[in-house]
């Protein structure tokens, strides 16, 4: 089951640094423009050592100031329903960063993915979320990032199929996938 008439959902993922957060940035600051919408930004990151602070310090400077910022690390469907309305556009950035902290709390991930993509349906307005493919890499030499690997994997494919677009971005090249609830090859049965 796909979203409300009254919203869309648009999924765009890729690998590290690929450009996916830039692309969704842009693609959800242009629905503000053309349908007269604030720009809501939510970050699921948390600062939790040096590395990470300066990469959230940077996407922050790098941002457009017509974003207006919320943090959640853990609650996305708790905050897309009450958050999410025809007045707004709200940009996911990102899942793997949530389902890295839904992991950390020992969550039960199948059951948060399912919260996520219903609350998602239920959205009143457009959604874009960012996530990262970790899956085109070697096989992880420990079985928790085995384990993470192929949550983020099922949480990707999950995404996407209530999504009506969603877009792979590699090396700053965006690439259709579905567009219009309609896949663009063969979706695997």
């Amino acid at each position: 089951m796909n979203a409300s008439a009254n919203n869309e959902l648009t999924f765009i993922f890729g690998g590290a640094r690929s450009g996916k957060s830039r692309f969704a940035e842009s693609f959800a600051l242009s629905q503000a423009s053309e349908k007269n919408l604030e720009p809501i930004y939510v970050a699921t990151g948390e600062i939790r050592d040096e590395e990470m602070r300066q990469r959230i310090e940077h996407h922050q400077k790098s941002r457009d100031p017509r974003w207006q910022t919320l943090e959640e690390p853990l609650r996305l469907s708790e905050l897309i329903l009450r958050e999410s309305t025809t007045e707004r556009v709200l940009l996911i950035d990102c899942l793997t960063l949530w389902l890295s902290n839904q992991q950390e709390q020992q969550a039960n991930i199948s059951t948060e993915t399912l919260s996520l993509c219903q609350a998602l349906q239920q959205a009143k307005g457009p959604i874009v979320l960012v996530s990262n493919e970790v899956g085109l890499g070697i096989v992880p030499a420990n079985e928790l990032a085995r384990h993470f690997r192929d949550e983020a994997g099922r949480l990707n494919q999950a995404i996407a199929a209530v999504c009506q677009n969603v877009y792979l971005v590699a090396a700053g090249l965006t690439l259709p996938l579905k567009t219009n609830n309609v896949p663009l090859g063969p979706e695997i049965p």
